[in-house]
C-alpha cells in the first residue's frame, strides 16, 4: 500500500513538473530584437501561450538597442522616459514571474515607432499545459539561427 501510494506522489510530482520550470522563448527567433522589419513582435507573440515562469530571452546590438520595460500607457505612445526596467546587456533573460501583461520597446529613439516593441500575456499554468503543448523550440537550437549582429 505504501509503495502504491509513494508511486501516486511521484506521479503527481512530475505532472506537476511541467508547471514549475518554465518554457524558454528567443525573443523574435532567429531575427532577435530587432527594428530592421523582419518581425512584427505582436504577430509572433500572438502564436505563443506564455506562462507565469516562462523566460524570454532578448538578443540584440547594445550599441543601438535596449530593452525597456514600460507600463501599457507608455507602450502605446512609445514613450521610454519612465520605465520599469531597462536592460541594455545585448543578451537579456527575463522571467515572467506574474500572470499579466508584460510590455516591452527598445528604447532608443526611432525602434519602438518602427515596431520594436512587444506585449506579453503571461498565464498561470495547468497542469495539462505540460503534458497538452508542444514545447518551443530551445534557445540556439534553430538551423537558420544568425550569429552576426542584429540591428
Amino acid at each position: 500500500m505504501a509503495l502504491g501510494k509513494s508511486r501516486l506522489i511521484f506521479l503527481l510530482m512530475l505532472a506537476f513538473c511541467g508547471v514549475c520550470f518554465g518554457a524558454v522563448y528567443r525573443v523574435g527567433d532567429s531575427n532577435g530584437w530587432t527594428s530592421r522589419g523582419l518581425v512584427d513582435y505582436n504577430e509572433w507573440a500572438s502564436t505563443k501561450d506564455f506562462h507565469v515562469n516562462d523566460t524570454l530571452i532578448f538578443t540584440y546590438n547594445n550599441q543601438f538597442h535596449n530593452v525597456t520595460q514600460v507600463t501599457n500607457q507608455d507602450f502605446e505612445s512609445c514613450n521610454p522616459t519612465s520605465p520599469v526596467a531597462v536592460y541594455t546587456s545585448g543578451s537579456d533573460t527575463i522571467t515572467l514571474e506574474r500572470p499579466g501583461n508584460f510590455y516591452f520597446m527598445c528604447g532608443a529613439p526611432g525602434p519602438c515607432q518602427a515596431g520594436q516593441r512587444v506585449e506579453i500575456t503571461a498565464t498561470l499554468p495547468t497542469p495539462d499545459d505540460s503534458f497538452a503543448s508542444p514545447s518551443p523550440t530551445p534557445y540556439g537550437s534553430s538551423p537558420s539561427a544568425s550569429h552576426s549582429a542584429v540591428l
